[in-house]
């Protein structure tokens, strides 16, 4: 997460090379609070000790008019009593549910079981999608799956687009020599696996939903984001008539089953013809940043992990596959139908793309220092924070073009999506905000092939993130942005 922007009105001629744009949406996501943003409104809360928390409230730090979350706005106005217990309900059912992560600021946390845990960042109510998204992103997801093999099959356009990046990223270079070692050996990963996201925003410019990244190790949060999708749930459940909003129309989120299935199944294919005292599958859980890899012991042990006969999740191709030069030579003319057939799928995949360039288009790079406020630099790093934005945009780029080497090749531009803003309550460290927020959807898919059977290719879930509008980035675990859920309108 971390393209969107709220405050800026951008006029399609800005971006000569895309696709042309609409004029402005009609307004779907009224302002649901028709009085003046309300700042860093406090509800402070401690949990009960009959787990590891103890619980209290400070009433006084509430405002007394608070109007009610609805699709399309409301004018109903919640008591003060009332804002309360939906919060607290919220908090006990986190912490009674799992919906916690390690606190940071305690030193034990992460050493000590059942020590240093918080609640994980959330929204108090989901946010509205419009259901022609999320139907769009959802039939998207066994597309990419299918993508991703696909593309990591074709070693020679790997390395091919990579191979300028990796000059001058040494991160990327190294997973090239393992990838490139894995060629020589003539390895073949005959059972695949893919635990997929593909994160999206909605455009009010334009009134298209588009791609932001297409991440292929580590997808965070299918075990959090499925929580807090129950937890929503359990909250319209018990208030959904005071505020006027239908538990049902919180779709489910089996993310964290259905990549538990995809796991085992994984086992299973690989244990069919072996005696089961191998290792079997792999996942990584860390290894896509350089700080993964701090000496020469982690690179060999990722070589070890490549060359072994175990399931990878992901297999170096499929790391590389989800680099940001791979996302942008994609979106490329006539790319997609080197790996793709179906020419609907094809139509489908593009419509999703935002516009995308490598620096070495000079004509985009003079348009984005003259407006880098429409433009995202970008690396090939994942994990948030690593974005470049505003004024930083116009800057980088004369750094870059004055050191005259191939440092641009380090880096893309995009497109700078601009989300329509509403507003929100974002729970942190147990203390309410509300604030003007955008969100970003992200959709997880589930792939596993062994040789030519597809065994499973499938939308596994979703995970939904909201963060304050005036906030570049937004990641969860960078304290960017909350985790929330979906209401379908």
């Amino acid at each position: 997460m971390g393209v969107g922007c709220s405050n800026l009105s951008l006029s399609p001629s800005a971006f000569p090379p895309l696709k042309a744009a609409t004029t402005s949406r009609p307004s779907r996501y009224t302002n649901p609070f028709p009085f003046s943003p309300l700042n860093s409104t406090s509800l402070q809360y401690h949990y009960c000790p009959c787990t590891s928390f103890t619980m209290s409230l400070a009433p006084s730090s509430i405002p007394s008019q608070l109007a009610a979350w609805k699709p399309g706005g409301s004018d109903e106005v919640l008591s003060d009593e009332f804002l309360e217990k939906v919060v607290s309900d919220a908090l006990v059912w986190s912490a009674l549910h799992g919906l916690v992560v390690g606190d940071r600021s305690n030193s034990r946390s992460g050493k000590v079981p059942g020590v240093g845990m918080v609640h994980a960042p959330f929204a108090l109510t989901p946010t509205p999608l419009p259901m022609s998204y999320w139907r769009q992103a959802c039939e998207l997801a066994p597309l990419f799956n299918e993508l991703v093999d696909r593309v990591s099959l074709d070693a020679d356009f790997l390395q091919n687009s990579l191979s300028r990046t990796k000059k001058v990223d040494e991160f990327t270079g190294r997973l090239l020599e393992i990838h490139l070692q894995m060629l020589s050996l003539d390895k073949k990963e005959e059972i695949r696996l893919g635990l997929h996201r593909s994160d999206y925003m909605v455009d009010s410019e334009t009134d298209m939903l588009y791609q932001i990244e297409l991440n292929t190790i580590s997808s965070s949060f299918p075990g959090l984001g499925s929580l807090v999708a129950d937890l929503h749930r359990n909250v319209l459940g018990h208030y959904g008539q005071d505020l006027g909003l239908d538990s049902r129309n919180v779709p489910e989120n089996p993310a964290v089953s259905q990549f538990a299935k995809a796991l085992a199944n994984a086992w299973s294919e690989y244990n069919a013809s072996r005696d089961g005292h191998s290792v079997s599958v792999v996942y990584f859980r860390a290894g896509y940043t350089p700080n993964d890899y701090p000496s020469e012991t982690e690179w060999r042990a990722r070589l070890l992990i490549e060359s072994s006969s175990a399931v990878k999740c992901p297999s170096i191709a499929y790391h590389l596959v989800g680099t940001k030069k791979i996302q942008q030579e994609l979106a490329k003319p006539d790319i997609l139908e080197r790996f793709v057939e179906n020419k609907d799928h094809v139509a489908a995949l593009r419509k999703c793309f935002a516009g995308l360039w490598s620096l070495d288009n000079d004509e985009i790079v003079r348009t984005a220092m003259d407006k880098p406020e429409l433009f995202v630099l970008k690396p090939q790093r994942e994990g948030g924070g690593n974005n470049i934005y505003g004024t930083d945009v116009r800057e980088m780029l004369i750094k870059l073009r004055n050191e005259g080497n191939d440092g641009l090749a380090a880096y893309i531009l995009m497109q700078r999506i601009f989300p329509k803003d509403s507003l929100s309550y974002l729970i942190r460290d147990g203390i309410s905000h509300t604030e003007k927020t955008i969100s970003e959807l992200g959709i997880y898919g589930a792939y596993l092939r062994n040789k030519d059977k597809v065994i499973i290719n499938e939308q596994s879930g979703y995970l939904m993130r909201t963060k304050v509008s005036s906030s570049n980035e937004g990641g969860v675990a960078a304290g960017f942005a909350v985790l929330d859920s979906v209401y379908l309108t």
